[in-house]
């Protein structure tokens, strides 16, 4: 039952953060700051969770395969890559690393 109060709890909460966002002032929303905001957050998470999943494990600081996996993948889109190419040098330089490492 536990489970359900927490799924109950969890769309309340998204229901009511939505509802927050609509009552927010267009005056507020048009501020050239929190326009900057708004477009820099979503990179911004996405680069955290991505540095998260690459160097954590089990709460523990890990530099593995994987890192050089995403600096593959940095080095192409430096290089201006496509994105199936870049999605590929990072798969094989990390396969290719686990295969090298063990």
């Amino acid at each position: 039952m536990n489970i359900w109060i927490a799924i109950g709890l969890t769309a309340a909460g998204c229901y009511l953060v939505k509802l927050v966002g609509l009552l927010v002032p267009e005056g507020a929303l048009e501020r050239p700051l929190v326009q900057r905001l708004s477009a820099l957050l979503p990179v911004a998470l996405l680069a955290a969770l991505t540095a998260q999943q690459t160097f954590s494990l089990n709460g523990a600081l890990v530099v593995d395969a994987r890192g050089a996996g995403v600096a593959a993948a940095a080095l192409a889109l430096i290089l201006r890559a496509p994105f199936l190419v870049v999605v590929g040098a990072a798969v094989l330089v990390t396969a290719g690393v686990r295969a090298l490492g063990g």
